[in-house]
């Protein structure tokens, strides 16, 4: 074996090793995905009992091309389509789980006394479910089919997504002590220039190329276009700034758009398995097992927090969306794990070196335990169910009977919905984006000039003043809503008894955005004491509520807006009725 390159004896190590303890596993019915884990454990530098890899720098190469293959692998899974066809239920509860979960994860990491970053970081890894884990078990438990599972994928489809934003986002913020006001227009001309190309390809190229190739292409041949397409769109993105775990996902969305989307996912599975397993062990490598007993008490907060919840959050979501309490009920206790998303987004962390040795065994652990309960919180949920419907009083069980349904919505309250969601979305994400750009410009530029002039504490407190007065009117406005999204507000609500509970959860997570914004610019700027935050948003929120000269100044930005954005549609709409004038003839 002396002559081999330590690349290949490595790789053997790692598949004999990983082979053995998958078999056990699938023997006991456990996840493969933990057998990969303790088989890298097993192999890695802190388990000295057996053959240890040599080369862990080859094999983090070959862990990075597992992550390229898993991303591409899941953006065939995925599809723009999907998204509008989970509906109101799984975006509302998915979007409860990771708002709440990031929000949640990052108090908890403060309260444990890790950084800003590391708190930020985990409440991004704990916010997303595991779809391999949910997938494995739904099959062995034999569930695939039923109302809440369908309704479990919606929110998994959703929360991958996420997923990939964030394992963009997170890095970037992470280091954005470097960013200026130039590097940040460069970036957003990359963005922009890396969307265009992502709609050229999928709308137009990759079909085109497709179907001009596809009578030439055996499985073999398919299988090397579809991985030149993957490796190419990877050599994009990173050129341009942007992860290849992004454009691995994105050209895989793109080819879950062609009529061979299910072709090339069949044909690559083998490929995905290899590579997955590879990813999966190197995770395990990583992990010093004397660290889970160093940080049990980390391990046991997180744990007892991811599952609670989850369970609770998921539940509440799936019940504001008009769902029964037992399929509620069912779909929380089967998201209650985290993800292997956990595992990605930690690697991103500890490859720019922003997070600590014991943030990664943390979270691995946190991982393992519950995936090893998942199946059996997915059997108790029925028993659970059954146990709480007995408590409630018999007021509680005719209110939820009134308010939630098994039905399907009729197809004009699915169209009022579309349109509330196109509305009310399209309100955030434009907020958002401005906020998030003062915001930036505040950490890094304001703050820092302010700073040379000042002393620390007035510095800090001025910063963050005029930092919250620079975001009050967008803030403002994501308090009120205009007349169009009023009226689909009325007419959703006196329309059906069920639309109430989501037309709340919605109001709720324009609130829960506002008070993350603010606690951000509160906590980075003047103090992180949890009583000290909470106050000042009290009294900034009610301050934002009652001023009229907020309301009206951002109603005057809204206009001008609108007005920009829709200018060239008027001007095409005016001459076409101009056009149709002209040709009209007088009486």
């Amino acid at each position: 074996m002396d002559h081999l390159p330590n690349l290949i004896s490595d790789l053997a190590l790692i598949m004999i090793c990983a082979g053995i303890i998958t078999i056990l596993f699938k023997k006991l019915k456990q996840p493969v995905v933990l057998g990969y884990i303790l088989a890298g454990i097993l192999v890695g530098p802190h388990f000295p009992l057996w053959p240890t890899a040599v080369d862990k720098a080859n094999i983090q190469i070959w862990a990075d091309i597992g992550v390229i293959f898993l991303l591409f692998s899941l953006g065939l899974e995925f599809s723009f389509k999907k998204i509008v066809n989970v509906g109101k239920s799984a975006i509302i509860t998915a979007s409860a789980n990771i708002l709440f979960m990031l929000l949640i994860g990052y108090n908890i990491g403060l309260a444990l006394h890790w950084s800003t970053t590391e708190s930020l970081f985990l409440g991004g890894m704990i916010s997303m479910s595991s779809t391999t884990i949910i997938i494995k078990a739904f099959e062995e438990l034999e569930l695939k089919g039923q109302r809440f599972t369908d309704l479990v994928f919606g929110v998994l489809v959703v929360e991958d997504v996420v997923g990939i934003l964030l394992l963009v986002l997170l890095p970037t913020v992470s280091l954005g002590k470097d960013v200026n006001s130039i590097e940040l227009l460069i970036s957003t001309g990359k963005l922009i220039f890396f969307l265009i190309l992502w709609f050229i390809t999928g709308v137009y190229l990759v079909p085109t190329l497709l179907k001009k190739i596809i009578s030439l292409l055996n499985d073999e041949l398919l299988l090397l276009t579809s991985m030149a397409l993957c490796l190419g769109m990877v050599i994009v993105a990173t050129s341009v700034g942007f992860s290849s775990a992004l454009g691995a996902f994105i050209m895989g969305s793109i080819l879950a758009e062609t009529d061979e989307a299910e072709r090339i996912e069949a044909t690559i599975k083998p490929v995905k398995d290899l590579f997955g397993a590879v990813f999966f062990t190197s995770v395990g490598m990583l992990v010093d097992p004397a660290m889970f007993v160093e940080y049990i008490k980390p391990i046991l907060v997180i744990t007892f927090v991811v599952i609670t919840g989850k369970v609770l959050l998921s539940t509440a979501g799936f019940l504001l969306s008009g769902n029964r309490l037992e399929t509620s009920i069912l779909s929380g206790f089967s998201l209650a794990q985290v993800g292997e998303f956990a595992f990605i987004i930690a690697s991103a962390g500890m490859a720019i070196g922003v997070l600590k040795e014991y943030v990664y065994p943390t979270i691995v652990a946190v991982s393992v335990v519950t995936t090893f309960t998942t199946p059996m919180m997915i059997k108790s949920a029925k028993r659970f169910y059954n146990f709480t419907y007995k408590l409630i009083p018999q007021k509680w069980k005719e209110y939820l009977s009134t308010h939630t349904t098994s039905k399907k919505d009729t197809s004009a309250d699915e169209q009022l919905w579309r349109q509330l969601f196109k509305k009310y979305f399209f309100k955030l994400c434009i907020a958002s984006v401005i906020l998030i750009a003062i915001i930036n410009i505040s950490f890094y530029l304001l703050h820092p000039f302010i700073n040379k002039h000042l002393p620390p504490k007035v510095a800090d407190l001025t910063s963050t003043i005029i930092t919250l007065a620079l975001m009050s009117p967008f803030l403002q406005g994501l308090l009120t809503v205009n007349s169009d999204l009023a009226r689909i507000y009325l007419t959703l609500w006196h329309k059906k008894i069920t639309n109430r509970l989501p037309l709340i959860f919605c109001t709720v997570l324009r609130m829960a955005i506002i008070i993350i914004f603010i606690t951000v610019v509160i906590n980075h700027l003047f103090t992180k004491d949890f009583f000290t935050t909470y106050a000042i948003i009290g009294i900034f929120v009610v301050f934002l509520y009652k001023s009229k000269w907020l309301s009206k100044s951002y109603k005057n930005i809204e206009r001008q807006f609108l007005s920009n954005l829709y200018r060239y549609k008027e001007k095409e709409e005016l001459s076409t009725t101009q056009t149709k004038e002209e040709k009209t003839p007088n009486d």
